[in-house]
């Protein structure tokens, strides 16, 4: 097949014809995106065996090597140079930005199937089609006079269109099938209820089919988009489920009331919470399976319910444990190679305390968790207090915080004092006593580790007694920055000359590990003298 010269210059195929591998492999060579030899390779490789495979998926397994940079050439790469080839712009699928209820109203699945079309976009005026072929386009009239509206086409992965085709359109078809079994109405109340005459008061059972799949769509889809949270919002007219994905949240779907509703009902029947009580939170545990891959068996990932009672309904928030995301090693959480190094060397004293600060899905969880399984071996006696026990770890004496019974982590650190414990996990330093207790148990030989809520490290060189200011156990306090993903240390200067105040709350130089101080030694009058650190 020779290219043609289309009226915009671009070189293309005719009307209505669709792309075959050959002529694939002819432009990358005469594009010189690969080399002739690798050209010939994969004619030779290719045609030995027929497929039925999009011709950008085939070549994207077989492996090329862009002339440039010897860089293998995967589907989103070719797909991004055919685009450029063809005039159209490139766009990569990203189901946090679709709205998947528009995208169904736009076409069948059966006909996106079979034109291998995929909706990802819907405008009031336009509506933004994915496809991967980019001359076939007789589909075009037909849901432009459908839709009244103008179509505008863009070129995607051919894998990524057959991926989201699926979901997309299994998802609304669920939520449509929940909704007519009775989901359009409120299943509880709220402050701002309406009672619509001649309207069927029947409310969605936990246990619908259609539910069942909404709510297994949605743990699936969140374990793909590696979401750490799933908070489920009841607005006043819909429901909103948002996932956070790096410290961020993105809105994924809405829904009806009455849908969300029984989602929650159906989740909290799963994690042993009661299903009828919603004046009250309530606060659960559910452990599921990944989708078996090859053959082998899913991880288990752990999740961890909280509900609460909102003006329009009963919210619910699922914080997900996944094994492969909480156990990393150091290299994977971030560590510079300094930094691990530093981090090794703290671990491995004898006593001491280490504390990891941040905010809330900054990673000090995860970072303790990894450094505790591997300090946690045969020799030594590992206990932790936390509230909740935020993943379940046999190397571990992990205790429970239990409020209603006075337990709180002062109770618990006191009580693992007389447990013989070598490495001791405190999840969280909320008051003085649990501070002075961890210093204490610092103190007397043993190895802590605790996290702190904050977003600014600079009075974690000073602990809570001034009798204990920068005694011997205080180790560097390390900070986590949710949004590179990279550590910074607010250690103790290493020279003997003290900061002045500016400097002290400033903090220290993150980049080299050493004081940010300018050598005077201003006390500020605000602090008594002997409470100002002497170095």
């Amino acid at each position: 097949m020779v290219p043609r010269k289309s009226a915009e210059g671009v070189v293309g195929l005719p009307a209505g014809q669709a792309l075959d591998w050959r002529t694939l492999v002819g432009w990358l060579r005469d594009d010189g995106v690969i080399s002739a030899e690798e050209a010939d390779r994969t004619i030779a490789r290719c045609s030995s065996a027929h497929s039925a495979q999009h011709p950008v998926q085939r070549l994207s397994v077989v492996g090329m090597a862009r002339a440039s940079d010897g860089h293998v050439l995967d589907d989103q790469m070719l797909t991004e140079w055919l685009a450029g080839r063809c005039g159209l712009n490139y766009q990569r699928i990203d189901p946090l930005k679709v709205d998947v209820g528009k995208v169904a109203e736009v076409m069948s699945a059966a006909y996106a199937e079979r034109h291998k079309v995929l909706p990802v976009q819907v405008t009031p005026t336009e509506v933004v089609v994915a496809t991967a072929e980019p001359f076939v386009r007789d589909w075009m009239p037909e849901v432009e006079r459908q839709t009244r509206k103008s179509v505008r086409m863009v070129l995607s992965s051919p894998q990524d269109i057959a991926r989201y085709t699926a979901e997309f359109f299994a998802l609304a078809r669920s939520v449509r099938a929940a909704t007519k079994s009775g989901g359009n109405g409120s299943a509880i109340s709220s402050f701002e209820q309406l009672v619509e005459l001649g309207k069927s008061n029947k409310q969605l059972d936990a246990n619908d089919q259609g539910v069942v799949q909404v709510v297994d769509w949605l743990w699936q889809y969140a374990f793909d988009q590696r979401a750490s949270d799933i908070h489920m919002e009841p607005r006043r007219d819909q429901g909103v489920i948002r996932f956070r994905i790096d410290g961020v949240l993105h809105p994924v779907y809405q829904l009806p009331l009455g849908v969300m509703n029984a989602m929650v009902a159906r989740i909290k029947l799963l994690g042993r919470m009661d299903v009828v009580e919603r004046r009250r939170p309530q606060d659960g545990r559910i452990k599921t399976l990944k989708p078996a891959a090859a053959g082998v068996r899913g991880d288990e990932v752990e999740m961890r319910l909280s509900t609460l009672p909102t003006a329009f309904g009963e919210k619910l928030v699922m914080r997900i444990f996944d094994p492969e995301s909480t156990v990393k090693d150091l290299a994977a959480l971030g560590f510079v190679p300094h930094d691990a190094q530093r981090w090794e060397a703290l671990t491995r004293r004898p006593h001491g305390i280490v504390l990891v600060t941040g905010p809330t899905g900054s990673g000090k969880t995860t970072t303790l968790y990894a450094t505790l399984k591997r300090l946690a071996t045969e020799e030594v006696n590992v206990s932790t207090v936390e509230d909740p026990i935020e993943m379940i770890e046999p190397a571990f004496n992990q205790t429970q915080v239990q409020a209603h019974l006075d337990l709180d982590f002062a109770q618990g650190l006191r009580a693992l004092m007389r447990q013989d414990p070598d490495i001791i996990m405190v999840g969280e330093v909320r008051d003085l006593a649990t501070a002075e207790m961890a210093v204490q148990a610092a103190l007397t030989g043993h190895l802590v580790f605790t996290t702190l809520h904050t977003n600014d490290p600079r009075w974690r060189c000073r602990p809570p007694s001034p009798a204990t200011w920068c005694s011997p156990p205080c180790t560097p306090t390390m900070r986590r920055r949710p949004s590179c993903g990279s550590w910074s240390w607010a250690s103790r200067p290493t020279s003997s000359t003290p900061p002045c105040w500016a400097c002290w709350r400033s903090g220290w130089c993150a980049p080299c590990a050493r004081p940010a101080g300018c050598g005077k030694t201003t006390r500020p009058p605000s602090v008594p003298a002997k409470h100002w650190p002497s170095w």
